[in-house]
């Protein structure tokens, strides 16, 4: 990141699983050394949780402070990892800041949280993403630096979705026999299964219908106190499915996992949040070609712009 020394903001647009957290590591360490502050930060708190013990692991002799909702270390160092909101607590105090899954809810289309970090900032910013938005494509003309990475580190290709058309009108009380077929037979092939749902109440709902056919099964939503808990138990392969909203698309990095999204067609699932969803699956180099279904009553634009971007990403 040569940006850094010269203090040019960058873009990093990689797809997922390409490894990006791995590759701020070097530049991470050359700034610490230099006793230089670092904050890595994103809008989304599960990103943090999932960045936390990898950041420990890589830096196990440097004092890192980790401050999210419901997690505030109080003591200060020099590398940070945290939620944007909390660099509103912070001015000029960063000289290199990190923001991982830029165009994330709720930082996309919130002024302030953008605000918060240029206040933070005395060096450079680099942004992070596999899905940026017109915003930072159109900041790429005006000077703003980009690596691009569309392969993964495995060097295997994004697993292209499949999209299924059916009768979705008994959803979420009653899931289509051939949507719970194929759930099964992704568990015959030692996955776990992550399913996506438009909404907060579907999540329980679902969850329900299959603990009632006998599969060990969660659901999770941005309400829920223990949604860090059954992620973790999903994780360690306790549970067969997981159910979840978008608050899963990111961050969240499983092995061996299979991803559906239920009722795919809802606004809920922009392009972006579906090539994201779709990212969760293939994270492993012994399973990178884990299955992806999008299940839809139609065909919408989102759905064919994700499939066709990410196509377009194994091509290059």
């Amino acid at each position: 990141m040569a940006s850094v020394t010269t203090g040019r903001d960058h873009l990093i647009w990689a797809v997922t699983g390409a490894g990006k957290t791995e590759m701020l590591f070097p530049t991470v360490a050359r700034l610490i050394q230099q006793q230089q502050r670092v904050a890595i930060v994103s809008p989304r708190i599960d990103v943090i949780r999932e960045l936390a013990p990898r950041f420990r692991a890589a830096f196990a002799t440097t004092p890192i402070t980790v401050r999210y909702g419901g997690h505030f270390d109080q003591t200060d160092s020099d590398l940070l990892l945290a939620t944007v909101h909390q660099l509103l607590r912070f001015y000029q105090a960063f000289d290199l800041i990190v923001v991982d899954e830029v165009d994330a809810f709720p930082m996309n289309g919130t002024p302030m949280l953008h605000q918060a970090v240029q206040q933070a900032r005395r060096g450079s910013v680099a942004y992070l993403t596999a899905t940026p938005d017109r915003v930072l494509k159109k900041a790429l003309h005006h000077g703003l630096g980009v690596s691009r990475l569309f392969r993964r580190f495995h060097g295997h290709p994004l697993p292209v979705p499949t999209i299924r058309l059916m009768n979705l009108q008994k959803v979420p009380r009653q899931l289509p026999t051939a949507m719970i077929t194929w759930i099964r037979q992704v568990l015959a092939t030692d996955r776990i299964c992550l399913l996506f749902v438009p909404k907060i109440s579907w999540a329980e709902q679902v969850a329900d219908v299959l603990r009632q056919l006998g599969l060990k099964t969660a659901g999770v939503a941005s309400t829920d106190p223990q949604r860090a808990e059954k992620v973790m138990a999903f994780r360690q392969r306790q549970l067969d499915v997981l159910v979840t909203t978008t608050i899963l698309e990111r961050g969240v990095t499983v092995t061996q996992c299979a991803v559906g999204v239920i009722a795919a067609a809802d606004r809920e699932f922009s392009a972006a949040a579906l090539i994201q969803i779709a990212g969760r699956a293939g994270r492993a180099a012994d399973s990178p070609d884990d299955p992806v279904v999008f299940f839809t009553d139609r065909y919408t634009l989102a759905l064919l712009v994700a499939k066709r971007q990410i196509v377009m990403m194994n091509g290059r």
